[in-house]
């Protein structure tokens, strides 16, 4: 269960979850530096630059799995089939992560070309020692073969070409115009799709380049290649601008394609992947129903989408703006044993997504703000037994997570990036199950003393725009406020808190799964809501240069 959620300029991994942590902005605190723009710091005469990303965190929090083969590792769907849920009992545990990355750039080159490398260290304290395995290894006597390769990719100057460059082998996936080896965090994390469709790491071959006052990216990646005899494979193209038109204003579009011949193969774990796997019902994605007699599937998906931005860092301004639409169309298709190589159409695919963020700043830096957001996506009230499917699709029915949603400022309602082992939240996928959503988010921060404490308040709200069986629509509201204290350069403490009143979407056995395997879903009635999720948690952070 690995990939990437970051929230620290390379977008620091949350491995089983996930991507992400802790980014170095321009005002150089921890939140939100690339790594190229960290090997600037490198001497001249050096071929080989080193940087760290250290993270760790206590947490107490009444949310928990249910399942003992759980208790190291949790990704996706409060409620759902990774077994989280709430009780009176209260989890207090410790978590760390450490990620080494590595830029060779050897001057016989003369700088033309590097190679990067970045690696993942995690594990709750006191979990597993003597083994083999990701995520653990800090049990007494520890000596556990844990290491994680996130990235591992060489990147080559285009010849006769000046701003263009290609990239080969294992990188970051993300839905973005923007370079993530040459961009803060925080500018793909506010600009674009804002990685809520890719979010991750993946093989491939990337070009960047920038001409006619134009920004282009064209990627190819096989996200799983299964038998290699075989046309079993997962594959995806990008083509994706951006110009910009003048101050901070810019426009993009892009066109991706993803064509998935697996017929479900391959994936994370037991859980498979693709539109009719159990990894979705995981991620909190809508799954497909495939009928039993179905030899293979076949699965075409194309995004083609629009968006915009203004000042969204709110360093040139105080007003700040970016709004995107997508769309994601497409069809599943079939074959019979009696005819496997002849495919008929299942379902057609066609959904919408969209956003938009305005950030106002009323202070002297850029977190005295304050920033509204919105999304909606559209639901599928009734699947396919109409041949069609009306909702989104992201990169969440291939990975684990493989888009993240991580941006909103909430922590239970959407998930948040502050994570190690553990990431889940209320909705964890644009699709929200399929069903879609319509959700807002508030958020406000002070610098109480510029640069070095600043305090932030949050709420976010959620309705599902499809009502559950025997549920309702609202999903709920969140309550939440962080702490940060930048004692050092690069390094901050800071406390978090978090609370979700849970609303009667919850009462669904569609989102909370009745313990009676012969549940009547027929005649479903209302269920007991779970209790309402908090979290406290205390964050040490430190981007090493």
């Amino acid at each position: 269960m690995a990939t990437s959620l970051l929230l620290t300029g390379a977008l620091l991994a949350f491995k089983p979850p996930a991507t992400a942590p802790a980014p170095v902005s321009p005002a150089g605190d921890v939140e939100s530096a690339s790594p190229e723009q960290l090997g600037r710091t490198r001497r001249p005469d050096k071929d080989l630059t080193f940087f760290g990303y250290f993270f760790t965190r206590a947490e107490s929090t009444n949310v928990s799995p249910a399942n003992d083969l759980f208790k190291g590792q949790v990704v996706g769907r409060l409620f759902g089939p990774n077994t989280t849920t709430t009780s009176d009992d209260r989890a207090v545990f410790l978590e760390q992560r450490f990620i080494p990355f590595f830029i060779y750039e050897p001057k016989i080159l003369s700088k033309h070309a590097r190679l990067r490398a970045s690696f993942e260290l995690d594990w709750t304290y006191g979990d597993v020692n003597n083994s083999t395995g990701g995520n653990f290894g800090s049990a007494f006597t520890a000596d556990q073969v844990n290491l994680q390769t996130q990235n591992v990719q060489v990147e080559f100057d285009i010849p006769r070409l000046d701003g263009w460059y290609v990239d080969l082998g294992l990188q970051r996936l993300y839905d973005t115009t923007y370079d993530p080896y040459r961009t803060v965090f925080e500018q793909m994390q506010y600009t674009g799709t804002r990685l809520n469709f890719w979010g991750s790491d993946a093989v491939g071959l990337t070009v960047h380049g920038h001409s006619w006052g134009q920004k282009f990216k064209l990627g190819a990646y096989q996200l799983y290649e299964n038998l290699i005899q075989e046309d079993d494979d997962v594959s995806l193209f990008e083509l994706a601008t951006d110009r910009h038109l003048g101050r901070t204003l810019h426009v993009g579009g892009h066109v991706r394609y993803l064509r998935d011949t697996s017929s479900g193969a391959g994936g994370v774990s037991v859980l498979g992947q693709g539109p009719s796997s159990a990894l979705t019902e995981y991620n909190g994605v809508h799954r497909f129903p495939i009928p039993m007699e179905a030899e293979r599937y076949r699965t075409h998906v194309a995004w083609t989408g629009v968006d915009a931005s203004y000042n969204p860092l709110l360093a040139a301004g105080r007003l700040g703006a970016s709004a995107y639409v997508v769309g994601n169309f497409g069809q599943i298709s079939t074959s019979t044993a009696e005819a496997p190589t002849t495919f008929e159409q299942l379902a057609k695919i066609g959904g919408l997504a969209a956003n938009a963020r305005l950030a106002f700043r009323y202070g002297r830096t850029a977190r005295d703000m304050i920033a509204l957001e919105g999304t909606y996506t559209t639901g599928d009230a009734n699947g396919i037994t109409d041949g069609t499917y009306s909702g989104v699709i992201t990169g969440n029915t291939w990975g684990a997570p493989g888009g993240l949603l991580s941006s909103s400022g909430t922590y239970l309602l959407m998930p948040h990036a502050f994570v190690v082992n553990r990431y889940y939240a209320a909705v964890t996928d644009l699709s929200n199950m399929g069903f879609g959503m319509t959700a807002g988010t508030l958020n406000a921060s002070v610098d109480i003393l510029p640069n070095q404490l600043e305090l932030k308040l949050g709420t976010g709200v959620a309705r599902s725009n499809i009502r559950p069986i025997a549920g309702d629509e609202f999903i709920g509201a969140e309550l939440n406020g962080r702490l940060t204290w930048r004692f050092r350069p690069l390094v901050a403490l800071e406390a978090h808190a978090a609370y979700l009143w849970l609303g009667d979407y919850f009462a669904s056995p569609e989102i909370v799964a009745p313990e009676d395997d012969d549940y009547d879903f027929a005649n479903a009635t209302p269920q007991p809501v779970p209790g309402n999720p908090w979290t406290a948690f205390l964050t040490l952070r430190w981007l090493m240069i």
